[in-house]
């Protein structure tokens, strides 16, 4: 079995993760599964790629296709309308068409919204695509007629949460089968243990952290959305004699226009606050279990439904105690007050209320931290992802053979067989 995975970018975002723990899954539980990733850009994630002895290669996506999305104020439309964002979508569509008929893939899988385009409007006939959908539709209106135009017959969603999964059918009704299976992580890397607090304080320029100071920290990317300045604000509001440093650990990875924020509004607000010294930007940490376990507490502060929150998954799976906004998809992943903390969002007090506790109670940091361990191993560990991957992966197979001259797929080793 033969299948390509498009993927637009080359830097390792949430998404990019997910890829790599279903190669990873593919790896140990389906050998006879052949993937192939195809990336609109070259970047860190070709060699994790390749470091799971997955053949990665390179079609670069035109300047002018990479940046669009609904997040730059409907700049999407010029992929139709624009002359040069069109041509240049035309031709890149072309190129990515011979490529998939060279590989004669008997299935393809894409990741993020210009590669569910793509890949609907170049798959060759009769091969199934599977989207699988990390994002709400429902707030990108130019992206979701797009995708409401391109939805055909062969094509199947897998939305990473039961959240995602409802608004999908609701803004493509009756188009797609929709099924969720949840994001998993490792385990293994991502575990409890002691973390190096200090090499936090050295990525931001800080002076090593006293003793019995708790380090809380915000992962994530700089998009818009993930709640930099409320976790900021909320910081602002803990009184400066607690023994508490805060840490924004990530960068900017997007290419869309107006998608993130900058590391110097960031800091500009940090320091409006007062929280000079006490807040330190780590940048992009290239062990991302690393980092978490040198925090004592993991914040989410999403200002919008998060669609799955992996974060809120890593911190828990490495025994820390977790803060996460109690909407969308991430009021999925925990049980409030037992696994993580659950939290009210885009509410800053709320937010420093509960801070406030988890750094005057060590006791309840490591309640939170060993019950969210025993959740993740329970409900998120990847090796459970096998199963579920391998029941998407037959019914579109044996309803939409590749080539008729070819073994029927019906007559195929099930991905699940051994």
């Amino acid at each position: 079995m033969k299948i390509a995975y498009l993927n637009p970018g080359g830097t390792v975002g949430g998404a990019e993760m997910v890829l790599l723990d279903v190669l990873a899954m593919l790896r140990s539980s389906c050998p006879e599964v052949r993937p192939t990733v195809v990336l609109g850009d070259d970047g860190p994630l070709r060699a994790e790629i390749e470091a799971l002895g997955v053949p990665c290669e390179v079609l670069p996506l035109p300047g002018g296709v990479a940046r669009l999305g609904d997040a730059g104020g409907g700049r999407l439309r010029l992929l139709v309308r624009g002359a040069a964002s069109a041509a240049a979508a035309l031709k890149y569509r072309a190129r990515l068409a011979r490529r998939l008929r060279s590989l004669r893939p008997d299935l393809i899988q894409t990741n993020g919204m210009k590669m569910h385009l793509l890949g609907a409007w170049t798959a060759p006939r009769g091969v199934p695509v599977v989207w699988h959908m990390h994002d709400y539709l429902a707030s990108r209106p130019a992206m979701a007629r797009l995708l409401r135009a391109s939805a055909r017959p062969g094509v199947e969603i897998v939305a990473v949460s039961h959240s995602v999964a409802e608004d999908v059918r609701a803004t493509l009704p009756g188009r797609v089968s929709v099924r969720t299976i949840y994001n998993g992580v490792d385990v293994d890397r991502f575990r409890p243990g002691p973390g190096d607090g200090a090499a936090l304080d050295r990525a931001a320029g800080l002076p090593e952290a006293t003793a019995g100071t708790v380090r809380v920290g915000l992962v994530a990317t700089f998009a818009t959305w993930k709640g930099h300045e409320v976790f900021l604000a909320a910081a602002a509001r803990l009184e400066a004699a607690l023994p508490a440093r805060f840490y924004i650990v990530g960068g900017p990875i997007y290419r869309s226009t107006g998608s993130q924020v900058s590391l110097d509004d960031l800091k500009g607000r940090a320091e409006a606050l007062g929280l000079a010294g006490r807040v330190g930007f780590t940048g992009h940490q290239a062990d991302p279990a690393e980092a978490l376990r040198s925090l004592d507490v993991v914040v989410h502060a999403s200002t919008r439904p998060e669609p799955f929150g992996r974060v809120i998954v890593e911190g828990m799976a490495c025994g820390r105690a977790v803060v996460a906004m109690d909407e969308g998809g991430a009021a999925e992943l925990f049980v409030d007050g037992d696994s993580a903390l659950g939290c009210p969002p885009r509410d800053p007090s709320a937010l420093a209320e509960r801070l406030a506790r988890l750094v005057a109670d060590p006791d309840l940091r490591d309640r939170l931290g060993r019950a969210g361990r025993a959740a993740v191993l329970d409900r998120f560990d990847r090796a459970g992802l096998a199963d579920s991957w391998a029941a998407v992966y037959d019914r579109p197979l044996s309803a939409h053979p590749s080539d008729p001259a070819e073994t029927p797929a019906a007559a195929r080793p099930s991905p699940v067989e051994r």
